[in-house]
């Protein structure tokens, strides 16, 4: 999930990301819209035929209750239960790119920071039982449906606790790393001095690989739910400009450029482009785009190769007018990006959207507390009713606001009565713009525990109404 949380947790943003493979489609007035139509895949799981309500539960920031406690998982796993979701979303690849379940293909997660008692502190894991698999068993004692969030192209962090990743580990996976294009040239981002998480290129074929062995470990779990790709995404756009992106996006134009002169300049920034780009600044843009969609229908594959009941879905954040910065088309192929963003996006843009890929596809409607309801992005309701027009109908859409922080009292002067009910008309607004609902994160309600009373309020209200 990709937003970091502020002093709370150093965990990044745009960042993040519990669904189930489902197709939208348009019926009668007396018949629900989240009716699947397909009968063979899975349906969202409410047996009383309410939209799911998922919730997020970044490793990171809940690791000092849950990296050796069972009993703690269970008893906040019942919180989530009576608040009325229905869906978790548990991080067992933190953005250190190590992991929380089974596979022979990266190392376990020794330790991750987090706070403790306001200190910024290592939580070492020193229990030696399955940590993805307690969730699957508590998970579905409680009924509620499992999914593994998985931090895509991350391949290490580094915080003043330390580095750990697979990028910090072995020398020889340098190359690996994103190459950032920078005012003093392009640089591996392995050489730059900076905290934060350490990309891999996405367009690096043993990358790609790597992940894809990870995720059909992943879908092996017999009893998991769903998988959520996180950050299945370009670090930014000064990301990639190593030697294999330049041959393959030649490859891709059909023609030698000069590189990177005529696809990018440093001083480029998303969303406050020049009028004046490069001349294949466009094709720069599908190229990566193409990537990352490329990747998604390799990795749908080889999931459903594994285990063809799993529900495949990704995180994204709802602003799209932005998103090409991340080289991420979140869109239905049949949405025509270029007639509404002419300026970034050429004609051959909207045959990267893989949004017909994806069984559920969850919107980071980070919106503040002052803007709950409206029709434009940066609304909880714009950018949920927004992503539903994008992805016509593709996949499931389920979108909802970060309660703890980018607005949520760490971006705007807030008092606890707006944030509390924002809290709950979160609920409404998100709910009846999209198909379901989606909370990031679990630590914040935790955190000010008012919050669970406030965010079962609105999924209550709502539910009277599908009652009626």
């Amino acid at each position: 999930m990709n937003f970091r949380l502020n002093k709370i947790f150093l965990i990044a943003f745009l960042c993040i990301a519990p669904f189930l493979m489902v197709q939208c489609k348009e019926k009668g007035s007396d018949t629900p819209p989240w009716e699947w139509e397909d009968p063979e895949t899975p349906d969202p799981g409410t047996s009383d035929g309410s939209k799911p309500r998922f919730i997020w539960i970044d490793a990171s920031a809940n690791f000092p209750d849950f990296a050796n406690s069972r009993d703690n998982i269970r008893r906040d796993l019942t919180l989530a239960k009576n608040a009325g979701f229905t869906h978790i979303i548990v991080d067992v690849r933190p953005p250190s790119g190590d992991v929380l379940f089974s596979t022979t293909k990266t190392d376990q997660v020794k330790w991750l920071g987090a706070w403790v008692n306001g200190v910024y502190s290592k939580v070492n894991r020193t229990a030696t039982w399955d940590y993805l698999d307690a969730f699957i068993e508590i998970g579905h004692e409680l009924d509620l449906k499992v999914f593994a969030g998985f931090n895509t192209m991350a391949g290490g962090h580094i915080t003043a606790l330390g580095r750990d990743g697979i990028l910090f580990r072995d020398a020889t996976k340098k190359a690996w790393a994103t190459q950032l294009l920078t005012t003093s040239g392009i640089r591996n981002v392995m050489d730059m001095e900076r905290d934060g998480t350490r990309f891999f290129n996405p367009a690096n074929a043993e990358v790609q690989n790597f992940l894809l062995g990870m995720l059909e470990d992943l879908a092996a779990y017999q009893n998991l739910d769903g998988i959520i790709l996180d950050r299945a995404r370009f670090d930014e756009l000064d990301s990639d400009f190593s030697d294999e992106s330049h041959t393959l996006f030649e490859a891709y134009l059909g023609r030698s450029v000069s590189f990177p002169d005529d696809v990018m300049r440093a001083d480029i920034k998303t969303a406050n482009l020049p009028v004046s780009l490069p001349p294949y600044f466009k094709q720069w843009l599908e190229f990566r785009v193409k990537v990352i969609h490329d990747f998604m229908e390799k990795a749908r594959t080889r999931i459903k190769a594994k285990n063809p009941d799993i529900t495949f879905g990704v995180y994204v954040g709802g602003w799209y007018s932005d998103y090409y910065g991340v080289g991420v088309n979140w869109a239905s192929p049949n949405y025509n990006t270029a007639a509404d963003y002419p300026l970034w996006a050429g004609s051959n843009y909207q045959k990267y959207g893989f949004a017909d890929l994806m069984d559920v596809t969850l919107i980071g409607a980070y919106a503040a507390p002052a803007s709950i309801y409206g029709t434009s992005e940066w609304t909880v309701q714009g950018f949920c009713s927004r992503a539903k027009k994008l992805i016509k109908g593709e996949s499931l859409v389920a979108g909802g606001p970060d309660v703890g922080n980018y607005g949520w009292g760490g971006g705007g002067d807030f008092s606890n009565a707006v944030i509390y009910d924002a809290v709950t008309n979160s609920v409404d607004a998100a709910i009846n713009a999209s198909d379901g609902y989606f909370l990031f994160d679990m630590i914040h309600l935790k955190l000010m525990p008012e919050k669970w009373n406030r965010v079962k309020t609105g999924i209550d209200n709502y539910l009277k109404t599908v009652k009626k």
